[in-house]
């Protein structure tokens, strides 16, 4: 039997599907970035085998699996960890697929006005910081501080930054009301009924956000293909992710 991940910011949700009497099948187990949340948990429902969901910081992830940790697929939300997990032989050669992609956004609590432009961000801000997913390891992070250097804004911020462990914890921060502003992904602000985009970030500002899978057993190379199906696409759009390019 597989032995359990101890991260403090991983949760595991299992999927049980009923077999019929007398077939043995082994669990499929999946680790994923803490965006996919929600649009995974539906499409692994969909599997006609368990599905074990271990969700974290992509960066986390890629560290873990490197090491040996026991995932039969990855799916992270930058191509900079699949590349280098795949610098490690750490997946299997030819496996690695774009699955969705994704937009950054910024929000605010409920009833919090819409941005004209971003320089407001100080301003609004006052006392109170940003938050976003640490800038050196989780994904949204790194696409947030590419955003901010962009418009401009980075060194005016970047004192006043809520860097977290994955994005779900940045949404957390701001749906709490502990910090006035984030910077999520769409799907994650489309997740959470108590905050309001409040500017859409231009999808010039940052390199194309990608959720790169890969298969690191034979055993995750089945809900690869789940996962580049039409019924995944469609959960994947309904929760607020885009199907835009073909599968790698």
């Amino acid at each position: 039997m597989k032995f359990a991940l101890h991260i403090r910011v991983l949760t595991q949700i299992f999927a049980v599907v009923a077999f019929p009497i007398g077939t043995v099948h082994a669990d499929t187990t999946v680790f994923a970035a803490a965006s996919l949340r929600g649009a995974l948990d539906e499409i692994a429902a969909l599997s006609t085998t368990p599905i074990t969901l271990s969700y974290a910081g992509s960066g986390t992830i890629a560290r873990q699996v490197s090491i040996g940790a026991p995932a039969d697929v990855v799916i992270l939300a930058h191509p900079r960890w699949i590349d280098w997990l795949e610098a490690r032989g750490a997946v299997l050669a030819g496996s690695r697929r774009n699955v969705a992609n994704n937009s950054l956004v910024l929000i605010g609590l409920n009833g919090s006005p819409p941005f004209t432009t971003p320089t407001e961000i100080p301003q609004r801000l006052n006392q109170g910081r940003l938050a976003m997913g640490q800038r050196d390891s989780v994904p949204a992070g790194i696409y947030a501080q590419s955003w901010l250097e962009t418009a401009g804004l980075w060194d005016r911020v970047m004192d006043q930054l809520a860097e977290v462990e994955n994005v779900r914890l940045a949404l957390a921060l701001v749906a709490r009301g502990e910090t006035p502003l984030g910077v999520v992904y769409r799907s994650d602000a489309q997740a959470e009924p108590r905050v309001d985009v409040v500017y859409n970030v231009p999808k010039t500002a940052h390199d194309p956000i990608t959720y790169p899978a890969a298969a690191i057993t034979e055993d995750g190379r089945a809900f690869l293909t789940l996962l580049s199906s039409p019924e995944a696409s469609s959960i994947f759009e309904d929760n607020g992710f885009a199907i835009t390019e073909a599968p790698q």
